[in-house]
């Protein structure tokens, strides 16, 4: 299992990395045709808008699996032992229950109702259920994520696989 977390973790960064180098270059073309030809482009406002949807929500399943999300961490950082392992299987069963709950199945439906409509977007001409498909599938990278913390925590290991002191 650690190697498909670390698997998913260089897949994650590399998609995220991507979509950023995307972002950079696509509001530099926009920037440019803008101010230096004097005809802004058609699509780049609605690409960056979409692209860093897709950052922010991906991001933010990375975060959740580097454990660097400020909620994973500030509520756990002062206690010790088993108050620390519960407090840390609370906060995990919560971020596991709602990402399963709002962002993959809610998701899930906001993209089977998009599609099922076919509304495209104005400039791109793009389904938007493929806009809102980083909703789920970030859900889902949560949601693995959340049951690797979870193990972790009832096995007494820290992030880089150590024990815990007082969790035994």
């Amino acid at each position: 299992m650690k190697a498909l977390r670390l698997a998913l973790d260089r897949l994650l960064g590399s998609v995220i990395c991507v979509l950023m180098a995307g972002m950079v270059l696509n509001v530099l073309w926009q920037v440019f045709t803008r101010f230096v030809l004097g005809q802004p482009s058609s699509f780049t406002e609605e690409l960056a808008r979409y692209m860093m949807i897709w950052v922010g929500l991906l991001g933010s399943a990375y975060a959740a699996g580097k454990k660097s999300h400020l909620a994973l961490d500030l509520l756990t950082a002062r206690l010790q032992g088993t108050r620390r392992r519960t407090s840390e299987f609370i906060i995990h069963t919560c971020v596991l229950l709602f990402s399963f709950a709002v962002l993959v199945a809610g998701g899930g439906r906001l993209v089977y109702i998009q599609l099922s409509l076919g509304q495209q977007s104005a400039a791109l001409q793009v389904k938007l259920g493929y806009v809102y498909l980083a909703v789920p599938l970030a859900g889902a990278f949560i949601v693995f994520y959340s049951v690797m913390a979870l193990l972790d925590t009832v096995r007494g290991e820290t992030p880089t696989g150590e024990q815990s002191s007082g969790l035994n």
